[in-house]
């Protein structure tokens, strides 16, 4: 099944579905569906960049964080 099939599908689905309190949580599964499916057809799935340039760091030492909080007293 294309994808351009699965959408036409699923927008049926919504239009016979009616719409009320019971079924939101069921037509909002469809929506996000539909957006995941139209996403998709949208941006080209990419086969990654493979090893390009960057930059190197280096890791070693040692390293410590510390944090100091303040306090705040209110005196009456």
């Amino acid at each position: 099944m294309s994808v351009l099939q699965k959408i036409a599908d699923i927008e049926a689905e919504m239009a016979r579905t009616q719409k009320n309190k019971a079924t939101n949580a069921h037509l909002g599964i469809l929506k996000a569906k539909l957006a995941k499916l139209r996403r998709d057809l949208i941006t080209p799935k990419g086969g990654g960049g493979g090893p390009g340039e960057g930059f190197d760091v280096a890791k070693t030492g040692d390293a410590r964080i510390g944090f100091v909080g303040m306090f705040i007293r209110k005196v009456i």
